[in-house]
């Protein structure tokens, strides 16, 4: 390995190397910077998008475009006030030329109470729907009397007003993800030059990554949707800059060894190399582990989220060395690394943390223990699903829309559920419909397809469409038109389509996590060559993620007001953890294993500690606050996983790297390193075999620092 990491170096580190990398990185973001663009070009957006494969509900979607219905979504304006009735006949004729071919408005129908009228429009979707939803809403309720609301919502709007909040994510992310990270770096750098090029590189890393997403999308069929495209770019960001700051502070490093400062980044990208390596593959290999769940949007998160990782490493080991090298030494200015001057202070934070979790380190990780424990305590209380109307943080039209639905009409018209059947068994399966409780109505007619072999039936619940009671109907909905022999009938709708998505996640949470945790062991023992250190790291990283969605379930439940936890959140947020959080064990214990080699276990670990906790303090730090971006953006579920994943992140590196896991380390001594050579041959200079308490907390070796 470091053998071909040496063979790697000399590109961007060479003295003409660095030109033909810069060069070759030219070549790539010109030709392929026009594929970047057109990464919208290829996102999925249709509504088995967010499904599991192969559910129910997904089959019906399929299912439906062999009607002529297929091309039809209504809209639903609802009119409530004194002006009701006034408001609904001015705007009959309005509506009218919205109405898709061949079909014709509902309405305007009064609630039982009295109290309500509901429009409903058919809108042909061959048309831009967002487009003619959005002029409609300008129509509607225009002249309405004074105490009249009208709202516009339904199928068509509901899409619309989701597409809306995805239409400006990527612009949102990459605005504010781009401020905090110039923000932060030069907070960690302290230059106002330094910080440039590693928002270069990630540039560089970004079109390389959208262009490659686009082209395995168009011609490998990898899932992309919205929702992916934009986690995308904050993870290349996040991770990339990662990157950055551990392999600038090695090779700042370096240059205090070296005078020619191509020698010393040769040397910086040799000794870096395995740690930064380690951390994108398991970034990426446990990313693609979501390509096993069965809800489609996990896997296209997971997938593309591997391509992104693979890029940024690609990224960070080529550009931005050679650019690195071609700047010089001033690009540090005003700190300017000198060659032969000390690389830091002999007593940092760092070394004063380490002698104080030296001198008691059985106590230290029990303490940290214990307060993983009690935030973790927190995830027994979560409420796990959210409906349609608490995923948005502000209420869209839509929403409001069915919420006066729900009070006047029976909650399920504006969204029936769909039976498609086989048009000879139909009557039996209207009727088997039609008894079941929790079933409103069953509309009459029934659409056909073109060759008469399939009938699209609607069944209005009583109940809001993403209710438990209306699932418990759709659940007994089922097992009725199941039963009814040569029907071949299929239930779907906004209902089982929320029902079908709650039991995968069940299901793809219970297969995805042990897998994540095997890739991930097998990430750790071959990099560390130990099995004792591996499982340990991976163990306190899980307490970590328990600890961080306790304290996310509280924030959420206390201070942020959600009524629950997305489905998705629990498993988006294991993933992203584990495979994040174990970058900084990765970065820690690689070089604590590189001094343990030269010092001895306790005076290694501290070493380690020392020279490792600015830098991945500042990525910490770095990375929570780019996916922190999230929880500003109006989707529910795109905030929590944020909060979560910052919250995780920030756990890691303040209590998790730096105090439980040198305490672990240092209270078993060699018996950490077990089997490995180190825990044979490892210099005993410290005097430590593991007794739970180290023999003396040394002063760090000065001049080494960082991964």
């Amino acid at each position: 390995m470091r053998a071909l990491l040496q063979r790697i170096a000399r590109a961007p580190g060479g003295r003409r190397g660095k030109w033909a990398v810069l060069a070759a990185w030219l070549i790539v973001a010109v030709a392929l910077g026009p594929l970047a663009g057109k990464l919208g070009d290829v996102e999925d957006t249709s509504p088995n998008a967010f499904l599991p494969h192969g559910a129910e509900s997904a089959r019906v979607n399929t299912e439906l475009e062999k009607f002529r219905t297929d091309t039809v979504m209504p809209v639903v304006v609802v009119y409530t006030g004194a002006g009701a009735r006034e408001a609904a006949d001015a705007d009959r004729a309005a509506l009218d030329r919205f109405t898709a071919e061949g079909q014709r408005i509902t309405g305007p129908v009064p609630s039982d109470d009295g109290e309500a009228l509901m429009t409903v429009v058919p809108l042909d979707t061959e048309n831009e729907v967002t487009d003619t939803v959005d002029a409609l809403r300008d129509i509607a309720g225009a002249d309405a009397p004074p105490g009249t609301d009208v709202e516009v919502g339904g199928p068509a709007a509901s899409l619309t007003d989701s597409v809306a909040v995805f239409d400006s994510l990527d612009a949102t992310l990459m605005i504010a993800t781009g401020l905090v990270v110039t923000a932060l770096l030069l907070l960690t750098y302290r230059s106002p030059v330094l910080w440039l090029f590693p928002l270069l590189s990630v540039g560089f890393a970004a079109v390389l990554t959208q262009a490659s997403t686009y082209l395995l999308a168009k011609h490998a069929s990898l899932p992309v949707d919205p929702q992916s495209a934009g986690v995308l770019m904050v993870l290349v960001f996040g991770v990339g800059t990662d990157y950055a700051l551990l392999l600038i502070a090695r090779y700042r490093e370096e240059l205090h060894r070296h005078e020619d400062r191509h020698r010393a980044m040769r040397i910086a990208l040799t000794r870096s190399g395995p740690a930064v390596l380690a951390s994108a593959g398991t970034i990426a290999v446990g990313l693609a582990c979501l390509a096993l769940a069965d809800i489609n949007s996990s896997r296209s998160l997971g997938l593309v989220g591997a391509v992104g990782a693979v890029c940024a490493f690609l990224a960070m080991v080529t550009v931005l060395p050679a650019l690195l090298v071609l700047a010089g030494r001033w690009v540090f200015w005003p700190f300017v690394p000198r060659f032969g001057t000390p690389a830091r202070k002999e007593r940092t934070v760092w070394s004063r943390i380490g002698a104080l979790v030296a001198r008691r380190p059985r106590w230290s990780w029990l303490m940290s223990v214990a307060v993983t424990g009690v935030l973790a305590l927190s995830t027994a209380g979560i409420s796990l699903g959210l409906t349609q109307s608490e995923m948005f943080q502000d209420k869209p039209e839509s929403v409001v829309a069915q919420e006066r639905l729900s009070e006047h009409f029976p909650s399920g018209a504006s969204d029936p559920a769909q039976i498609v059947t086989r048009t000879a068994a139909a009557g039996g399966v209207r009727t088997a419909a039609d008894g079941v409780d929790g079933v409103a109505r069953v509309e009459p007619g029934g659409d056909r397809t073109p060759d008469g072999s399939l009938t699209l039936l609607s069944v209005v619940l009583e109940d809001a469409p993403d209710s438990d009671a209306a699932k418990d109907t759709v659940d007994a909905l089922r097992s009725a038109v199941h039963a009814v022999d040569g029907a071949d009938a299929l239930v779907g709708g906004t209902t089982a389509e929320s029902l079908d998505t709650a039991r995968a996640a069940d299901r793809d949470l219970t297969t995805v996590v042990p897998v994540v945790l095997l890739v991930v062991l097998a990430v750790l023992v071959g990099l560390l060559r130990a099995l004792v250190a591996p499982v340990l790291l991976l163990a306190t990283v899980v307490v970590s993620y328990l600890a961080a969605l306790g304290a996310s379930n509280l924030l959420f439940e206390h201070v942020l007001g959600y009524a629950g936890v997305d489905w998705s959140i629990p498993l988006m947020g294991f993933v992203f953890l584990v495979a994040l959080g174990i970058d900084y064990n990765i970065f820690l214990m690689h070089r604590v294993r590189e001094e343990t080699a030269r010092l001895g276990v306790a005076r290694g670990v501290l070493e380690g500690l020392t020279s490792t906790g600015g830098v991945i303090t500042s990525a910490g730090v770095v990375l929570a606050a780019t996916f922190a971006v999230f929880a500003g953006l109006p989707l529910v579920t795109m905030a929590q996983m944020g909060v979560l994943v910052g919250i995780g992140v920030l756990l890691d590196t303040f209590l998790v790297r730096t105090v439980m896991v040198p305490a672990l380390a240092l209270d078993l001594g060699r018996r950490f390193w077990w089997p490995g050579r180190l825990f044979r041959d490892a210099p005993r200079l410290d005097g430590d075999g593991g007794s739970g308490r180290a023999a003396q907390a040394p002063e760090p070796v000065a001049g080494r620092t960082t991964v």
